[in-house]
């Protein structure tokens, strides 16, 4: 038998072995991908007609103002929500997020159009107290020139999205208390709540949110499918006009589109670059703090109701656009100015049940996608050296920072290099290298969180790493776990460019249905699709927390 240092070695070995094959997995499409997205793009004739093109420049310029103003907008809401309710109104918070993020940005698009467009329920509603509301007015309140419902729809999805990146943090046993202690200290020397928080909690939080906010700023400036759904039209966005340069039959006029995903990808890269650096000056520094320097010499506030109050208002037009769903799709004739429908029918949900492949579809590749990026995350974190962890993960969070055009182009080389295109495996390669990401961002706080003294206690009875992680570790992860697949599901249920580029449109998914008849007038047919892309992640999640909820013993009396 190998003594303890002998076989605490041998471990190490092992799990360098299986950390180096994890990498291999999953790094080879990665690097793959991105290589194939650069050579995409090196051609010089796509890059001058793309430059001469009458489209570009003015969709650039409205993806830079689209995406630059959600981001800063959910990023300075969030922020906002963070300090007016952590840590005394954190866990209603904290409570109010699961049923938001359930709601895929596709749908939540959709619901939104239903309530806002001139023949929308917002105009219905008032239209009883309005004169000249006889028919809908020629108002560009969705699919606006100035991108404003796309900043709307950005801003109400994504602000959820950063309050669950920061609770990952802020929910730590460790860190929140030795937060409120620091608080409480900010406190006792006579600072108001909110200039104790900026000075306590944001320095000490922003820098961990910083992939979680650049996810944010890449995704707002790239979106096709809520982009294609509320925003603008003529131009559209740049994402959107690569998306159709893609699209062509013309080789030449994809390689046009290629270029420009990567022009869009040097642009995500100026403004993250200024991002990064624009905190770190003194003179920004100097501004921001130049009116919380005071101390306050009154009675000390231990907060109150606000941030809360704006979560529950986010909350109640997450409900609305869920509802203005469920109404949209039993409709049957509607005529404005209606509040109702004058007739109910059940032909969009038949219509839906009737096709049971594209569910299958959506039920398959999201369960499979979802379960391969948690066996890989949980391994992963298993095995890998901090060292190691540190470095692959720049690589695994590059779906999260590249453009989606630019990203589904290197991944769609890679399929078709590796014959896996317009094929379910290369779908669900597809899926799960998007998931991943989630999933590691969902489950890397439990891991690291996780108290390292019971794999002693474990040891010192006798017991092997495999009954440790089995009857142990996994079960006190439990919740975290689920969670994480739960996560992993709703991000493959909501791929939309993937499933149409890679699967050459032979795969029908609940979200490319929805999109593709958001640019119709089946308001049923869109609403039903839009619903159960909701009502499938829900479902799973609700599992989730079935199944990751605390385990309770009974007590036996003694006989």
């Amino acid at each position: 038998m190998l003594p303890a240092p002998s076989r605490a070695a041998t471990a190490s070995r092992l799990d360098r072995a299986w950390a180096a094959a994890l990498a291999l997995l999953l790094g080879l499409p990665l690097a793959w991908s991105v290589l194939a997205a650069v050579r995409a793009g090196t051609e010089l004739s796509a890059w001058q007609a793309m430059a001469t093109a009458s489209q570009t420049w003015p969709a650039l310029a409205l993806s830079l103002w689209t995406g630059v103003a959600a981001s800063a907008l959910a990023i300075g809401a969030s922020a906002w929500i963070l300090s007016r309710s952590f840590p005394y109104r954190w866990p209603p918070v904290v409570r109010l997020l699961g049923p938001m993020l359930a709601v895929p940005h596709a749908a939540f698009g959709i619901g939104l159009v239903f309530l806002i467009s001139p023949s929308g329920w917002f105009l219905r509603l008032v239209s009883p107290w309005a004169s000249g509301f006889d028919a809908p007015p020629p108002w560009p309140t969705s699919q606006d020139p100035w991108g404003l419902g796309l900043i709307a729809a950005l801003v109400a999805k994504e602000v959820p999205f950063l309050l669950w990146a920061a609770a990952a943090h802020l929910q730590r046993a460790d860190v929140a208390q030795r937060l409120r202690r620091e608080l409480d200290l900010a406190r006792s020397l006579g600072y108001s709540p909110a200039t104790a928080w900026w000075r306590v909690v944001w320095p000490q939080l922003w820098p961990r949110l910083r992939w979680p906010m650049l996810a944010v700023l890449a995704y707002s400036l790239t979106v096709v499918d809520v982009a294609l759904v509320i925003g603008p039209q003529s131009p559209p966005t740049l994402a959107v006009q690569a998306w159709t340069w893609l699209r062509d039959a013309d080789p030449a006029v994809n390689r046009q589109g290629a270029a420009a995903a990567w022009l869009l990808a040097a642009a995500l890269a100026v403004v993250a670059a200024l991002a990064w650096w624009l905190p770190r000056r003194a003179w920004w520094r100097r501004r921001r703090t130049a009116g919380t320097r005071g101390r306050l010499t009154g009675t000390v506030r231990t907060g109150n109701n606000a941030g809360l109050a704006g979560l529950r208002l986010l909350l109640a037009v997450y409900l609305l656009v869920m509802l203005a769903l469920a109404v949209g799709s039993f409709s049957g004739v509607w005529p404005f100015p209606r509040v109702w429908p004058q007739t109910i029918t059940w032909g969009a949900w038949q219509s839906v049940w009737a096709s049971s492949a594209t569910i299958g579809t959506t039920l398959t590749l999201a369960l499979a996608s979802a379960a391969a990026a948690l066996a890989w995350a949980v391994a992963w974190l298993e095995t890998a050296p901090r060292a190691w962890d540190e470095a692959m993960r720049r690589l695994v969070y590059l779906p999260l920072v590249l453009p989606s055009v630019l990203w589904v182009v290197g991944v769609h080389a890679t399929t078709l290099r590796w014959g896996m295109d317009a094929r379910w495996s290369g779908l669900w390669l597809a899926h799960s290298l998007a998931c991943v990401p989630y999933v590691l961002i969902t489950l890397a706080p439990a891991y690291g969180g996780f108290d390292p003294r019971y794999r002693a206690v474990t040891a010192t009875l006798g017991h092997g790493r495999a009954r440790f992680l089995l009857q142990v570790k996994w079960p006190l992860l439990r919740p975290a776990l689920w969670s994480a697949f739960g996560v992993g599901f709703a991000v493959s249920v909501a791929q939309y460019l993937p499933t149409l580029f890679i699967g050459a449109g032979r795969f029908a998914t609940v979200t490319t249905e929805a999109v593709t008849l958001a640019s119709g007038a089946q308001r049923s047919l869109t609403s039903a699709y839009a619903w159960l892309q909701w009502v499938l992640p829900v479902l799973v999640f609700s599992l989730a927390a079935w199944a990751g909820r605390p385990r309770r013993f009974r007590r036996r009396g003694l006989s």
